[in-house]
C-alpha cells in the first residue's frame, strides 16, 4: 500500500519528470508562447492549458526518444548541428533573425538545442522505424486493384502553383523572408522584382516560400490539382490563361481584383480517363501513400512500446485534475 500514495512533486514549477529528468514549467512556457498568435485573441484559460498539456506530452515523448538515441550512440554531432542551424538561418538578414529571436522569446541556444533533439530524433526513428518498412510491388498491385477507381479521373486538371503578393498585409500569413508588401506601388515593385528573378532562372518555389504573401507560401505556393470545372467559376481571364498554358509555362503577372498580383506556374495538365498502374506516377503515389501509412503504424507502436519502458510522471496532468480545470499559480 506505501508503494501505491501519490509521490509529491519535487518542486511547484517541475511539470513532469522522465526517467528522472526534470521538465520544467518555464521550458513548457517558452514554446507555449512560440505557438500563440500575439496578434490574436489570448486563448481561454482551458484553451491555453489543453496547449501547455500537448507540448508537455511532446516534451516527454522527445525525451524518451532523445535517451533511446543517446543508448545507441545516435545524438547529433555538433557539425550537424551547426550546418541545420546555418541553413535555417539563411533566408533571413542578421537584423530579420535577431527579430525572429526576440519575438519568440528564444535564444541560439534554444534553437540549436532544438535542432539537435530533431535530428537525434530523426535517426533514431530512421533506424529503428523506417529502416522496417518495406513496400513490395504485390503491395503496389493489390492496392492498384482494390482501389481502381481512385485513378479515373473525371476531368481534366491542371496542376499549378503560384506566387501572390498583395498591398494588404495579412499577419498570419508568413514567407521565409518576412516579406511583405504594405502599398499598392510597393507590391507592384515587388512582383517586378520577383519576375525578373524567374527571368534569371530563379526557382518558382523557392520565390514562393521566400516572398508570396498567401497560405502557399509554405508548400512553394502549390494550389495542387485544380479540375478545368472550378475554372468556370475563377475570373475569365484567368481562366483563358490557365487553358492556353503548357506544362512548365510561367505567365507574366496578372492582377488581382481587390489589389495586388498573381504570377502562375503550370506544373503539370492531367487529361480525363483511367490512369494505369503503368504509369510511373500512379506506382510511386501509391508506393508513397502505403509507405507513409506504415510508418504512422510503426512509429506510434514504437512510442508506445517507449512509453511503456519508460517512468513518467505528469505533474501538471495531476494539477489540472486536481484542481478540476485550474492550474495553481506558481511559486
Amino acid at each position: 500500500m506505501a508503494g501505491c500514495k501519490t509521490q509529491p512533486p519535487p518542486g511547484p514549477d517541475v511539470w513532469a519528470v522522465v526517467n528522472g529528468k526534470q521538465i520544467q514549467r518555464s521550458e513548457v512556457e517558452k514554446y507555449f508562447r512560440t505557438r500563440v498568435n500575439a496578434e490574436g485573441p489570448a486563448p481561454s484559460q482551458e484553451e491555453a492549458l489543453s496547449l501547455k498539456l500537448n507540448i508537455l506530452d511532446e516534451l516527454v515523448n522527445n525525451e524518451i526518444l532523445l535517451e533511446r538515441a543517446n543508448k545507441l550512440n545516435l545524438v547529433a554531432s555538433d557539425a550537424e548541428v551547426e550546418d541545420k542551424f546555418t541553413e535555417s538561418k539563411s533566408p533571413y538578414t542578421e537584423e530579420e533573425f535577431q527579430k525572429k529571436l526576440k519575438d519568440s522569446e528564444l535564444t541560439v541556444d534554444d534553437l540549436k538545442g532544438d535542432i539537435r533533439r530533431q535530428l537525434s530524433v530523426q535517426k533514431l526513428l530512421n533506424r529503428e522505424v523506417v529502416a522496417k518498412i518495406s513496400i513490395t510491388d504485390q503491395d503496389v498491385l493489390d492496392f492498384y486493384n482494390k482501389n481502381r477507381a481512385q485513378f479515373n479521373v473525371a476531368e481534366l486538371q491542371f496542376h499549378i502553383a503560384q506566387i501572390v503578393v498583395t498591398p494588404h498585409p495579412d499577419s498570419a500569413v508568413h514567407n521565409r523572408k518576412n516579406d511583405k508588401a504594405t502599398s499598392e506601388p510597393e507590391a507592384k515593385r515587388k512582383i517586378g522584382l520577383i519576375e525578373q528573378k524567374l527571368e534569371s532562372g530563379a526557382d518558382f518555389s523557392q520565390l514562393a516560400m521566400d516572398y508570396s504573401e498567401d497560405s502557399t507560401a509554405a508548400t512553394g505556393g502549390d494550389l495542387g490539382f485544380v479540375p478545368e470545372s472550378a475554372l468556370n467559376q475563377s475570373d475569365p481571364l484567368l481562366k483563358k490563361t490557365v487553358l492556353g498554358m503548357r506544362p512548365g509555362d510561367v505567365t507574366q503577372p496578372i492582377g488581382v481584383k481587390n489589389g495586388g498580383y498573381r504570377i502562375l506556374k503550370l506544373v503539370a495538365k492531367e487529361p480525363a480517363g483511367q490512369r494505369e498502374l503503368s504509369d510511373p506516377q500512379v506506382q510511386q503515389s501509391i508506393r508513397d501513400m502505403l509507405r507513409n501509412r506504415k510508418e504512422q503504424l510503426i512509429r506510434s507502436a514504437y512510442m508506445v512500446e517507449a512509453r511503456d519502458d519508460s517512468r513518467v510522471t505528469n505533474y501538471l496532468a495531476r494539477q489540472i485534475l486536481e484542481s478540476a480545470g485550474k492550474l495553481p499559480a506558481s511559486k
